[in-house]
């Protein structure tokens, strides 16, 4: 799913980061943010592929109840990583599809891919490709990380030149009213 979505006509682009697909209510939301702009939008979705040592990690602290779980090296092999990798790669994938395909039903249109790096990285360097005007984070809420401001939005604030926009999947703007979200100049 490449960015060949331009045509020598002048766009209004939008890069788009999201942590899972979005549902068809969360395409009209995003959609519906741009009614008004003359200049064909497009929207270029990024969903990152999770780190699968960072997931296993996860996953082997949670099993301790709070106890330090030590785990032999010996009990993940290589290929159980790489089969892992390849089912996250494969989710991701198919959360991409399912994302463009919303984006799309609704109105929009869309092109997206998937990254490996850090997904900030990827979002600025996708600005930088395609000259966006806006920026939108869709993410689940992260209380903690919100907190200390080590979450995707603030640390795309910090580093963008472009509006950035907040949304937490699966609410809708009433829902998001007065807890901060919303648009901000860098």
């Amino acid at each position: 799913m490449s960015d060949d979505i331009h045509d020598g006509v002048g766009h209004y682009d939008v890069v788009l980061l999201v942590e899972q697909a979005l549902s068809g209510g969360d395409a009209r939301q995003v959609h519906g943010l741009h009614d008004s702009i003359e200049d064909p939008v497009v929207y270029h979705v990024l969903i990152p592929v999770e780190d699968s040592a960072n997931r296993i990690e996860a996953g082997l602290g949670g099993l301790g109840s709070g106890e330090m779980l030590v785990v032999p090296s010996a009990a993940i092999s290589d290929a159980d990583l790489a089969d892992i990798r390849e089912e996250l790669l494969e989710e991701c994938r198919a959360d991409l599809a399912s994302t463009i395909e919303a984006l799309r039903v609704s109105g929009a249109r869309a092109v997206g891919e998937t990254v490996a790096i850090d997904p900030i990285e990827a979002l600025a360097a996708k600005v930088a490709e395609v000259d966006a005007r806006e920026a939108i984070v869709l993410t689940r809420p992260h209380v903690v990380q919100e907190f200390f401001h080590l979450d995707w939005t603030s640390r795309a604030r910090r580093k963008l030149g472009v509006p950035v926009l907040h949304l937490l999947e699966h609410e809708n703007f009433d829902e998001q009213a007065g807890e901060g979200e919303g648009i901000t100049g860098v």
